[in-house]
């Protein structure tokens, strides 16, 4: 199976923005009452609001339990500032209900705070995380060939090592290692709580030498496509951190070195998110796409791994 490679074109770049922060509407007595009714209009309920200026973390209710991806401030007894980190949405909240320049200040004050500490958590989080990875990678063994979910993919363990029955996919993001994607044998698949998943990537097959690079999202297409092409080919695990990834190697990687994004085909799914992001993150970077047609017609296939076990079943019934 050698994947079909097409120019990406040009277009437009259409991003998702979020409006300028706004009071919520109403009158209330006390600021914690204000932001308890905003918040339990986006569905967090059960805070106990403190006013005391320094930024608080609570669960973004479309997240797993336990992500503390919200978080609120209250810098006054007449204004609140509350968001999600995950999406990058912030709202004002005041008492009276009414914008008005100084409160205007005391939410951007409020919010830049909000930032700081965020980033300085995230950075704390992600060192222990990397720490962690780091640890049990050196106390894993090389992966087993057998390997339930290496079977069922048909490629070969490559560079993972395995810890029990867990596979371990490393990620590295400026030479060093910082993630590791652990796969259960039934193809669950959990990264390191709190760790850096963007502009990390795995790695299959070696760098040094190579004329052309496939870059994708998923560790067993990487696999796939290596086995069949001979070249190296970067896993960077999600759609959205195609574009990331790539900018990086065509940054770091020789002029004459080409690269093709070896997207996912994802069908079934409104928007088909990992050609979209596939397309962008070739059109940023000037690279090659290509993407799996499949001979099914019926069949949840949307990548290069899926498309190797459709030709195999298809000539197999030959």
């Amino acid at each position: 199976m050698q994947p079909e490679t097409r120019k990406a074109r040009p277009s437009v770049e259409s991003r998702s923005r979020y409006d300028a922060p706004h009071p919520a509407h109403g009158h209330h007595t006390t600021i914690e009452s204000a932001l308890a009714d905003a918040l339990a209009a986006r569905g967090v309920t059960g805070l106990t609001i403190r006013t005391d200026g320094d930024v608080h973390r609570f669960d973004a209710p479309d997240k797993r339990r336990g992500n503390l991806a919200g978080w609120y401030v209250c810098p006054t007894l007449e204004v609140a500032v509350f968001g999600f980190w995950h999406t990058g949405e912030q709202q004002t909240v005041t008492v009276a209900g009414e914008h008005d320049p100084i409160a205007a200040e005391q939410a951007r004050q409020a919010a830049a705070k909000a930032r700081r500490e965020r980033e300085v958590r995230r950075q704390q989080e992600q060192a222990q995380a990397a720490q962690q990875a780091r640890q049990e990678w050196d106390a894993a063994d090389l992966a087993d060939q057998c390997h339930r979910y290496l079977a069922t993919k048909r490629v070969q363990p490559h560079n993972l090592r395995q810890r029990g029955g867990v596979l371990l996919v490393p990620l590295y993001a400026d030479g060093e290692l910082v993630n590791l994607q652990r796969i259960q044998a039934d193809g669950t698949k959990r990264f390191l709580k709190r760790s850096r998943i963007k502009g990390a990537a795995s790695l299959v097959g070696r760098l040094a030498g190579a004329g052309h690079i496939y870059v994708t999202e998923g560790w067993a297409t990487a696999a796939t496509i290596h086995e069949a092409s001979g070249c190296p080919v970067v896993a960077t695990m999600a759609t959205n951190n195609l574009e990331p990834v790539a900018r990086t190697l065509r940054r770091n990687l020789h002029a004459h070195i080409s690269i093709t994004i070896a997207a996912d085909n994802d069908r079934r799914t409104p928007g088909n998110p990992g050609l979209t992001y596939g397309r962008h993150a070739a059109e940023v970077i000037g690279a090659d796409i290509t993407w799996p047609r499949f001979p099914c017609e019926d069949c949840a296939c949307s990548d290069f791994n899926d498309l190797a076990a459709c030709e195999g079943r298809k000539e197999a019934a030959a």
